[in-house]
């Protein structure tokens, strides 16, 4: 493994780098108790809280009485509102863009529309120039801005600059989406994969609870999966960790995924495909109570929702379809169980929100579970929250990284 120094202004970026994190942490905080936290001379700490305090990024708070003599220390914490950061979720048929302060805390966020397999270029140049009117209709100065997140869907390098596959939602692949973000704001970019993007968030908002390792599950039309070990999000060799909707489940037969193979779980098990499942089987016969919803209206209309309600109810064909999805994700959950031996499953989507489904899937997973594998499952707190947060805070993150510079 190579082993590398650091030299002095290295040094002082980690430095200010753990400042800026204890205190989004932690909180406010002594600069006594920051030293010891970082295990830091008094003096020192002192010197770093005093450029940061300089900068604006920290700012001074109460007085408490610390010790046995009464000796007052003024607190430093966090100023949030010193700096914001831009971010662009790109989704198949949508961009969200959004601005967030330095503790996630949403500034502006819009939805547009996009087109299936949009001209790489010709959509950056068109959201990059809306991100920039956003940001200053809403007053932010350009001094006030670190930079811009990405968090894309499909594929990234593993250097995270470009597009490998973003399987149906821009047209091109390998693009250098990153630079020309950077190039089209004349900000500081980082990209990152949308669903690991959401677990760091996730990660971020919840601050220190969730350390140790978790594997986050995200069901929206598809199905993504990203895994952090001690805290850290796990890329793997080619920037594919956790594919888990690209794991194949059915050898022959199987229905073709958009990533190119057939028989994948997120043609049985995604949101998208119980949906479409069910619309292909709809009559009297095999589901009646579908059926008579949506005999003599338009099938567009009918949601997985719909589905989940019709299963509850003793629809057979949908109770059928329901069982299938849900055995086939349980399983899969099960092996990541098993194999990975995470602390906790985090689940983030909207089908966690139906009372039905999410009772059935818990019950998938007890079953053949033994109490070696007690591993924690549980709902996101931050569920169906994160989606104009999560490419902003790729840059906040990216920012505390280098120590409070842009």
């Amino acid at each position: 493994m190579p082993f590398e120094g650091d030299n002095m202004m290295g040094v002082k970026r980690n430095n200010r780098s753990a400042t800026l994190r204890i205190l989004h942490e932690k909180g406010d905080m002594s600069r006594k108790r920051l030293a010891e936290f970082m295990k830091l001379t008094p003096p020192a700490i002192t010197k770093i809280v005093a450029e940061l305090l300089e900068e604006g990024l920290l700012r001074e708070g109460s007085a408490v009485t610390s010790g046995s003599v009464g000796r007052r220390e003024i607190l430093v914490e966090l100023n949030t509102r010193a700096a914001c950061a831009l971010g662009v979720l790109l989704n198949l048929r949508q961009a969200i863009l959004s601005a967030t302060w330095l503790d996630g805390s949403v500034i502006f966020s819009e939805e547009l529309p996009l087109p299936p397999l949009a001209p790489a270029e010709e959509t950056a140049a068109r959201l990059a120039a809306r991100l920039l009117a956003l940001a200053n209709a809403n007053g932010l100065a350009r001094e006030k801005i670190i930079g811009v997140g990405v968090a894309v869907r499909g594929i990234t390098s593993e250097d995270g600059s470009l597009t490998r596959d973003t399987f149906g939602a821009l047209a091109e692949t390998d693009f250098p989406l990153r630079d020309t973000f950077a190039r089209l704001t004349g900000l500081p970019c980082v990209m990152e994969n949308n669903v690991r993007s959401l677990l760091a968030a996730h990660m971020f908002l919840s601050r220190d609870e969730t350390a140790g390792s978790q594997f986050f599950l995200r069901c929206g039309y598809g199905i993504g999966a990203a895994l952090s070990i001690d805290g850290r999000i796990w890329h793997g060799v080619t920037a594919q960790c956790a594919e888990i909707g690209h794991i194949p489940v059915i050898r022959r037969g199987g229905k073709p995924c958009h990533c190119g193979k057939s028989g994948c779980l997120e043609t049985i098990a995604s949101p998208g495909s119980i949906r479409e499942d069910a619309i292909a089987i709809l009559s009297e016969e095999r589901t009646p109570l579908l059926w008579r919803k949506y005999r003599d209206r338009d099938t567009d209309n009918l949601s997985v929702f719909d589905v989940f309600t019709a299963a509850s109810y003793g629809d057979e064909g949908a109770s059928e379809i329901v069982d299938r999805a849900i055995q086939a994700l349980g399983g899969a959950l099960k092996s990541v169980i098993y194999l990975v031996d995470p602390g906790k499953i985090v689940l983030y989507g909207s089908l966690f929100e139906d009372p039905y489904y999410l009772s059935r899937l818990m019950s998938e997973l007890q079953e053949g579970a033994d109490a070696r594998h007690n591993v924690t499952i549980e709902k996101s707190r931050f569920n169906q929250q994160l989606e104009d947060k999560a490419a902003c805070l790729l840059a906040v993150q990216d920012f505390f990284d280098n120590g409070g510079i842009p």
